[in-house]
């Protein structure tokens, strides 16, 4: 999720990371902060309950640049994004949970009406191609079809492919808990 609605910013001496979520979610709330939690075990991610309808997941460590070390000054459309050699040894094992954190952050899942017949599509829009190009690559990892709708958008909309996302990601107000995930860290 830090790839899409993350950011860590430096404090006196130490880093904070901060991922913005919809407060219409409450479990992606949820499985942000335990996913955090699961890297900190005896600190405890906050969450920042802004007015503006969005939720700020937070936690302070000096660690963060060792852990997302994609992390730099200014906007991430316009650096450079790359999976460290470890980072990506995660992403190809928990490719699933990779492109959900996407999904979750800078995606969504509609229900078309295509003249009468109900269709499921996903999204997914980044402005940084660096990020598309890690996005694509899981889907092919998973075997997913996709295609590219304009510059900043892959759509997912063939039947197989949407049924398959719907294996492991679904509608964002139903999402599920982060239970039984087992993250290697």
């Amino acid at each position: 999720m830090y790839l899409g609605d993350g950011c860590i910013s430096k404090a006196s001496r130490t880093y904070t990371l901060r991922v913005t979520c919809d407060k219409r979610y409450p479990t992606i709330i949820a499985r942000c902060r335990l996913a955090i939690d699961a890297l900190f075990p005896r600190q405890r991610a906050g969450v920042y309950w802004r007015r503006s309808g969005c939720a700020d997941v937070y936690q302070c460590s000096k660690h963060w640049p060792c852990l997302l070390p994609q992390h730099g000054p200014g906007r991430k459309h316009l650096r450079k994004i790359a999976l460290e050699p470890w980072q990506q040894k995660i992403v190809d094992g928990e490719a699933e949970e990779f492109v959900m954190g996407l999904i979750h952050s800078d995606g969504c899942r509609v229900v078309a009406n295509d003249r009468g017949v109900l269709s499921v599509r996903y999204h997914f829009s980044n402005r940084s191609e660096d990020i598309i190009g890690l996005f694509t690559a899981a889907l092919d990892r998973l075997g997913i079809t996709w295609r590219r709708s304009d510059k900043h958008t892959v759509s997912i909309y063939r039947k197989a492919a949407t049924a398959r996302m719907d294996e492991f990601i679904g509608p964002k107000d139903l999402a599920v808990p982060l239970n039984g995930v087992h993250y290697t860290t």
